[in-house]
């Protein structure tokens, strides 16, 4: 490489994000060096105080075919990571296993976000952000302490299978074409000294591109009553529950109840195949109106393949119908041409004013600043796998937020009113259950991000349950600010998060029982909050559904030592009722 050009400067800005995932505002502070190289191709770094980063740039006039992309990784000791073994045609849903390096070898293929933890107990992060136009990034191990970067090239051959399935059957020689004056995505090491440094870092947002949503002011985040996880086990009702309008109603009737701001219809309500075929049990224009007299959105699942068969016909009577949002499903790939699927949803749904969760997922990699429509996606193994494996475990929610969350919003889908220790649990279909207590159900609703959050259960459970009602209603789906009060990997985690003057507590826990103290310092000086305590009941070690609510009044000098059972968890609300008005700075 001949360098012809070098330019250093410094980025010092503030961000401040359509839809405040973690805070409600971001600082951009980093030092940037570009390095202009003959034959038209340049490379951008950054270093932050919490990661550095790299990016390709091309300055060609004409399209550009790519053959790879090759990156190669050394790490001076044998590091553990915390691997996700997958392969290419994929939903991002993985198990991370706690492995060395040197373990690794060309046959062990994991996507990102992928943690390492050094020798001394840092950890480093490897990601991507504003991926465009261009295929994910993937890693591979070599038997040494390096990690080697892949991507899937660019198919061929796609044979259809149903109007979901759709396996790449033979691929090109390239993974990309693409326009010649470009930028390439930026590759991310994250890096912590501890823990709970990972679960405040934004450089997958501050990193990406801008919006391009230029009045954002109809995106509205929220919670979502969702049908398929409960299998519609509805019951005390005067009708037979299923994908049917009046059950669709009961939804919307809770919904409203409890200020859930929408409902969500999922696979069953058309015809697959074909999405403007409505089965006869549901209409569709009766339902959207009836939500909107009780102010509840709808957001309606497809699969993305018919989707994109149909997709003016579609778009239209999404519009037709008044829609809040759509779910899209089982894309399960990130080579170049379906990366550039989410994004032409993603524009096209903006266009239409209408909110996205992708389902099928590759990991969040910048669309969300760019289409803050874009609220979630799953790429995370979460409460679906209740319904037929023994993977959901306790050690596993607490492993997400330190690794999958650090990308982005994640739609683990929490909730579950029925739940089980491990001896007791069983995974059945249509009658789910989840691992861990009753209330490492709800800190789920304050550990884990997610702008649109689902609510797992039927309504009737939920409606058996008033006082983590009290809890679910209120708590929001978009934050101020993040605090991490304690925190380690595949252990436990304890967060705080403000909306407003309003505070909320998260704590879970893996299969070890846990004291923690909780400190309230943290809360301004001067102010008096009624505090809802949920914890784990004395029982909840042998039955899971055990828990006590506590309310008091308390202030910023509050330190108490609560109790976890295994698989267990605490959620607390904090709701200012006194101020002393000289000592008391509102937050803005």
């Amino acid at each position: 490489p001949v360098i012809q050009k070098v330019k250093r400067e410094t980025i010092d800005e503030t961000l401040h994000p359509v839809v405040q995932v973690k805070s409600r505002t971001i600082e951009n502070h980093c030092n940037q060096l570009t390095l202009w190289f003959k034959n038209q191709y340049y490379i951008v770094l950054r270093a932050y105080d919490n990661g550095v980063a790299y990016r390709f740039g091309t300055s060609k006039s004409s399209e550009i075919t790519i053959l790879s992309e090759t990156g190669k990784y050394t790490f001076p000791e044998n590091d553990m990571t915390y691997w996700g073994e997958e392969h290419f045609q994929s939903a991002d849903q993985v198990f991370y296993k706690y492995t060395s390096l040197r373990n690794l070898t060309t046959k062990n293929m994991a996507n990102l976000p992928l943690l390492l933890s050094t020798t001394e107990g840092q950890k480093i992060l490897l990601t991507e952000t504003d991926l465009l136009d261009y295929p994910g990034m993937w890693i591979k191990g070599t038997g040494e302490n390096r990690l080697c970067r892949v991507s899937p090239k660019y198919p061929k051959k796609i044979e259809q299978k149903s109007d979901r399935d759709l396996p790449v059957t033979e691929r090109e020689n390239y993974i990309a074409k693409t326009k010649g004056p470009r930028t390439f995505p930026w590759r991310i090491f994250i890096l912590a000294d501890k823990d709970a440094d990972l679960i405040n870092n934004q450089l997958t947002y501050v990193m990406a591109s801008p919006s391009k949503i230029k009045d954002p002011s109809w995106i509205q985040p929220g919670k979502v009553a969702w049908d398929w996880w409960n299998a519609n086990n509805i019951y005390n009702v005067d009708f037979r529950a299923g994908i049917n309008t009046r059950t669709y109603k009961y939804y919307i009737d809770f919904a409203a109840k409890y200020g859930i701001e929408n409902i969500l219809l999922d696979e069953g309500w058309y015809k697959l195949g074909d999405i403007t075929a409505v089965v006869p049990d549901i209409n569709m224009k009766e339902i959207v109106s009836y939500a909107k007299k009780k102010h509840v959105g709808v957001f309606v699942w497809c699969v993305w393949k018919t989707l994109d068969n149909q997709l003016d016909k579609a778009f239209k009577e999404f519009d037709a119908w008044g829609l809040k949002g759509i779910k899209v499903d089982f894309m399960n790939r990130d080579d170049q041409p379906m990366v550039n699927f989410f994004y032409k949803i993603a524009q096209i749904a903006a266009q239409h004013k209408l909110m996205v969760d992708f389902h099928g997922s590759y990991k969040p990699a910048g669309l969300r600043r760019i289409f803050p429509n874009v609220l979630t996606r799953e790429g995370v193994n979460g409460a679906e796998e209740d319904k037929w494996s023994w993977h959901e475990t306790p050690e596993h929610d607490v492993t997400l937020p330190f690794i999958r969350m650090v990308a982005g919003p994640m739609d683990y889908t929490p909730g579950a009113m029925n739940n089980a220790q491990k001896e007791n649990f069983r995974p059945i279909f249509n009658r789910p259950m989840s691992m861990g207590t009753r209330c490492h159900q709800l800190a789920m609703y304050v550990c884990y991000e997610s702008p649109l959050q689902m609510l797992c259960d039927s309504p009737s459970n939920y409606y058996k349950e008033p006082e983590c009602m009290e809890f679910l209603s209120a708590v929001p789906s978009v934050w101020d600010q993040t605090i991490v009060l304690n925190a380690k990997v595949s252990d436990y985690l304890l967060v705080a998060r403000r909306n407003g003057n309003d505070w909320y507590i998260g704590g879970m826990t893996d299969w070890s029982a846990r004291d923690f103290n909780v400190d309230l310092s943290f809360l301004p000086v001067g102010t008096k909050y009624q505090m809802t305590l949920y914890q784990d009941g004395k029982n909840a070690d042998r039955i899971t559904i055990d828990y006590k609510q506590t309310k008091l009044i308390v202030d910023n000098t509050y330190k108490q030592r609560i109790h976890m059972a295994k698989g267990g968890g605490m959620a607390i609300i904090l709701k200012p009722v006194w101020r002393d008005i000289k000592k008391f700075a509102k937050f803005d």
